[in-house]
């Protein structure tokens, strides 16, 4: 089956609509979706390496665009969406602990979020509730995103047949790694 999904997600990187779907896919992961777009840009810089950086170029547009949805929804619709999405992540009984840390901070937690596996979401809703200054926001949000998938890129750009190799014979690892790094910038941020 992992297999299966594997070549699907390889498949779906060499269609005509991957950079749609890729950024569909960074654009609610900004914002309120748990699934980074890790998942569908690395199969899609291994499967054409050469667009590399352009797929890399769409993540960061699409993520920074919804993390202005995450920065809005935080500062015009906290009651309505945005507790329940902090509720769903564990964050909504210490939105004031978080608040005192945007204060301070916003800048960096933005960057560090933006970069990690951290829900970025998480920290883009934060940002917008706690009014992080906006210029300031955007600022960290390119930055983070651009250093995060532009990195990848790099990296699989220049290494690429010798990873999707790695990757390929070793998929069960790859996806076992990939999901407890998923789960541990889940729990990091909840101990946040």
């Amino acid at each position: 089956m992992l297999r299966r999904l594997y070549d699907w997600t390889i498949s779906l990187a060499q269609s005509p609509h991957a950079l749609w779907a890729l950024a569909i896919v960074s654009f609610v992961e900004s914002s309120f979706f748990p699934i980074p777009p890790d998942v569908l840009m690395i199969p899609m810089i291994i499967a054409r390496p050469s667009r590399a950086f352009v797929i890399a170029g769409v993540a960061t547009l699409a993520s920074v665009a919804g993390a202005l949805l995450g920065y809005y929804i935080g500062s015009a619709l906290m009651q309505s969406v945005g507790l329940p999405i902090l509720e769903f992540y564990g964050k909504d009984g210490r939105f004031e602990e978080m608040a005192v840390v945007f204060n301070t901070y916003g800048a960096w937690a933005v960057v560090v979020a933006g970069v990690t596996f951290l829900p970025f979401k998480v920290i883009t809703i934060a940002s917008g509730a706690t009014g992080l200054s906006l210029p300031v926001f955007i600022a960290s949000s390119i930055f983070a995103r651009a250093l995060r998938f532009f990195l990848v890129a790099a990296l699989l750009w220049k290494f690429g047949e010798p990873i999707r190799d790695f990757i390929e014979r070793r998929l069960g690892f790859m996806f076992v790694l990939f999901c407890l790094l998923l789960i541990g910038g889940f729990a990091l941020i909840g101990l946040m």
